[in-house]
C-alpha cells in the first residue's frame, strides 16, 4: 500500500514544495479532513472511485473533488457514456489505486486508471491556496499548493455537476379545439 513516506519521497524528486501534516486524531476517511484540520472542505480533496459499466465491461474510474461535493453516479455515467455506474466497493478501490480505501490520495494513482478531476473543485480554488488531501494513512495529510497538485493529477477536467433532468415540454391536449 502507498503511503505518506512514498508520496513524500515523489514530490522531492519533482521539486514540489509541500508538508506532511501529522493530525491529532486518525482519519477513518478524507471525509473528516475538514473537521479534523478546520479547513474549508472545498479546500479538501478526495478521490472517489466509482465502478463504470459500458457494454458489459466493467472499469474503475477515480473523480477527484472536493470533500462533500462527490458527484452523482450518474453524472459520471453521463460523462462517460456508461450504462451503469455505481460506488466501487473497497476491494476493488484497494486492488486498483494501492491505498486504503476512503484514503486514497490523487497523486501516484496507476497510469492504466481513468482519472477525471471536477472541474467545480479546480474552479473553486485559487492556485496559490494550499489544498489538503489524504496520504493513504490515517494519521496524515498533505498540504500542497493547488496548482501544484492539478498539475501533478494525471486526469481529465471534467464538468460533473449532476445532471439537470430534461424539462418537461407542454404540449397541447390532442382533443383540444382552438
Amino acid at each position: 500500500m502507498k503511503d505518506a513516506l512514498a508520496i513524500h519521497r515523489w514530490l522531492l524528486a519533482h521539486q514540489i514544495h509541500h508538508e506532511i501534516v501529522r493530525l491529532p486524531r486518525p482519519l477513518t476517511c478524507a471525509d473528516e479532513l475538514p473537521e479534523i484540520l478546520d479547513a474549508p472542505a472545498a479546500r479538501c480533496v478526495c478521490v472517489t472511485v466509482f465502478d463504470a459499466v459500458t457494454r458489459g465491461v466493467a472499469e474503475p474510474v477515480a473523480v477527484v473533488g472536493a470533500v462533500g461535493a462527490a458527484p452523482a453516479p450518474s453524472a459520471v455515467a453521463a460523462l462517460l457514456g456508461a450504462d451503469r455506474v455505481s460506488a466501487a466497493s473497497a476491494f476493488l478501490v484497494n486492488s486498483v489505486t494501492d491505498y486504503a480505501a476512503g484514503l486514497v490520495c490523487p497523486l501516484l494513482l496507476p497510469d492504466g486508471l481513468t482519472v477525471l478531476v471536477d472541474r467545480r473543485l479546480a474552479d473553486g480554488v485559487h492556485p496559490d491556496e494550499s489544498v489538503y488531501t489524504v496520504t493513504g494513512e490515517r494519521r496524515t495529510a498533505l498540504r500542497i499548493r493547488a496548482r501544484h497538485l492539478f498539475s501533478l493529477v494525471a486526469g481529465d477536467s471534467a464538468d460533473l455537476a449532476t445532471p439537470r433532468p430534461r424539462a418537461l415540454t407542454t404540449l397541447g391536449s390532442p382533443m383540444r379545439t382552438a
